[in-house]
């Protein structure tokens, strides 16, 4: 005999299963609906994402008034409208933004916590102990906007090319100074990369901010710098700068009529970036609907206006060409860091 013949014999010989109570009719209808609620919320729609969001979501960034805030700020006005749910930015500065990055580490991997950071996310691994591991821990949802920087030089210098610049770099060997501001700011790391694809010894001069280091330029302390549009645009008006080259990889409208740096050095390229992360194991659902729209946000003609008065211009890709820029700087500029022996101060 079988275990199916024994257990039928078992049932027929003690007869009905008596509970204490009756199942009436209001109780399976009760049954039903429950079951009916669970395969709801289990249903496509919520599973792609398109019931995300139900509550507030928040953008964590560093400190209020930075490069940071500036982009979480019209990105959370922009997505709050397109969501239908508020999108609200969370300043937490401070120990060069790994308390922001501590912030979504420790978050429900739901969408409902963002981080917006900078390429410092995977660079300052490289330069200080973090407590956290930029690819594992983080997953990429956009890169939203880049700001690429301007070779710059003071009027005095006689180079008026990349090629001009290196040749002259080459034959005063260790002689010309650069200017920047902080340890592993997208002007150092420029600059670095620039020596190293370029083959000179250029003397990196620190100073405590990157506007102390455009005045160092200005007053021809230094002879070069990486920086920014914005700031070095009046200088370069008035005669006391000369640019000569952007370092995006291709020509630039933020910089029009300049060639590029790899013009000159093939696949250099050097911008400030900013991006969107969720806490890693987020599902891939939620990840695609942030993606599909912070697109939309990027891409609309208000936004972009926005970003481009103030020299950044807005991105936009999908998770996976996210990770893309993310490895290739980590292997590019994770060379020049350890190669240079870069360590934060």
């Amino acid at each position: 005999m079988d275990a199916g013949d024994q257990g039928d014999r078992t049932r027929s010989q003690v007869g009905p299963v008596t509970t204490g109570y009756e199942v009436t009719n209001d109780m399976r209808n009760l049954y039903v609906g429950l079951v009916t609620i669970f395969a709801a919320l289990c249903a496509p729609g919520l599973v792609s994402g398109q019931d995300f969001p139900v509550k507030v979501v928040r953008i964590v960034s560093t400190e209020a008034g930075g490069g940071n805030d500036f982009v979480a700020r019209i990105l959370a006005q922009a997505l709050t409208a397109n969501l239908g749910q508020q999108v609200i930015v969370d300043n937490r500065g401070g120990a060069n933004g790994i308390i922001a990055a501590q912030t979504v580490l420790k978050a429900p991997p739901d969408g409902y916590t963002l981080l917006n950071y900078s390429g410092g996310l995977w660079i300052l691994p490289f330069i200080q102990d973090v407590p956290y591991d930029p690819v594992q821990d983080f997953s990429p949802v956009t890169l939203a906007v880049s700001s690429p920087s301007l070779l710059v030089v003071h009027a005095s210098l006689p180079v008026k090319s990349v090629k001009q610049l290196v040749d002259l770099a080459k034959s005063r060997k260790g002689e010309l100074n650069y200017g920047t501001g902080a340890t592993g700011s997208t002007p150092h790391l420029a600059a670095e990369l620039f020596k190293s694809m370029a083959g000179v010894d250029v003397v990196r001069v620190t100073y405590k901010s990157s506007g102390l280091a455009l005045n160092a330029l200005i007053s021809g302390e230094v002879q070069l710098a990486f920086a920014t549009a914005g700031p070095v645009g009046p200088h370069i008006k008035s005669g006391r700068l000369r640019p000569l080259a952007v370092t995006s990889l291709q020509a630039n409208s933020l910089a029009p009529g300049l060639p590029t740096v790899a013009a000159t050095l093939p696949g250099y390229e050097a911008s400030s970036v900013f991006g969107i992360f969720a806490p890693a194991k987020t599902p891939a659902a939620i990840i695609a609907r942030l993606n599909r729209e912070l697109l939309r946000v990027l891409g609309s003609a208000d936004v972009k206006q926005k970003f481009l008065s103030e020299g950044t211009e807005t991105v936009g890709n999908t998770p996976a060409e996210f990770a893309a820029v993310i490895k290739s700087d980590l292997e590019k500029l994770g060379k020049v860091i350890r190669d240079a022996g870069i360590r934060a101060n």
